[in-house]
């Protein structure tokens, strides 16, 4: 397999740096409000200031989002998204853009029923570049060595409460970043404290020189703008499905352009983060 998912995430940092910027990595949920509009969304998403897109796979029984992206993926199952949905609808983003790095965030059991390898090796032929998979712990291989096999990334989390003992188990198998989440608890429902995140920072880059990514929480350009100083890139995922829910009525009608909405508070999160 080819290592091209790797270079994608490896380069994107390393201009970051050139640049003296921090990156912007933007989440949505696929099929949230429709499998159309995602689409239209994901196409719209780098011109907007996206640096690297997650991308959320929906799962009915999710353990670390908060109401807005569960329900964002309520919404999506209902409209029958599912692995193979997902997969289809990058392998079009990357008819128009193959540098822009696509990382796939969510959880085991909807890899485990597609068939792990054939998942890893389809998403590979669609481009993905990596995955982050929330509820699978660093000393599982099931997923990592395919993933490792075709020249993908793994992304692993570290928290608050990653203690210093459990550092080096959770990087030394990471590639691509490490995603630090800021909070304790559920996404979208707490705001970080720059102070704690600054101390964290410094003591998992002990540990590891890839970049880390700071998410959970950050749903403002200013609230960007401030982790910037300590992170290679922010993650912003609730602020955008919340736009998305606003565009619809209490039955899930569209009654606003949700790909403006979402592109709008792109943009305005990219201009804050970097001025």
């Amino acid at each position: 397999m080819s290592d091209k998912g790797t270079e994608r995430i490896k380069n994107c940092f390393i201009n970051l740096k050139r640049a003296e910027k921090t990156g912007l990595i933007t989440f949505v949920t696929a099929g949230d409000p429709t499998l159309e509009i995602s689409a239209d969304i994901l196409s719209q998403l780098p011109q907007a200031g996206a640096d690297i897109i997650e991308i959320g796979m929906p799962f009915s029984d999710p353990m670390a989002d908060g109401p807005a992206i569960q329900a964002s993926s309520l919404r999506a199952l209902k409209n029958g998204t599912n692995c193979s949905k997902i997969l289809k609808m990058v392998e079009k983003f990357r008819e128009q853009d193959d540098v822009t790095p696509i990382i796939l965030m969510g959880y085991f059991n909807p890899i485990y029923i597609y068939g792990v390898e054939k998942f890893v090796v389809d998403a590979s032929r669609a481009g993905v570049d990596g995955f982050i998979i929330v509820d699978l712990p660093p000393e599982e291989t099931e997923v990592r060595i395919p993933v490792e096999d075709a020249g993908l990334s793994l992304i692993y989390l570290t928290s608050p409460t990653t203690h210093n003992q459990r550092v080096p188990d959770v990087v030394k198998n990471a590639s691509g970043f490490i995603y630090h989440v800021s909070v304790l608890g559920i996404t979208g429902t707490t705001v970080p404290s720059n102070k704690n995140i600054e101390k964290d920072l410094n003591r998992i880059r002990s540990y590891t020189d890839l970049p880390i990514a700071v998410g959970f929480g950050i749903k403002t350009p200013e609230q960007a703008r401030e982790i910037s100083a300590y992170a290679d890139a922010v993650v912003v995922g609730s602020a955008f499905v919340n736009k998305i829910s606003e565009c619809l009525d209490i039955d899930g009608k569209i009654i606003d352009d949700c790909v403006v909405s979402v592109v709008d508070l792109v943009k305005d999160i990219k201009r804050g983060l970097n001025n």
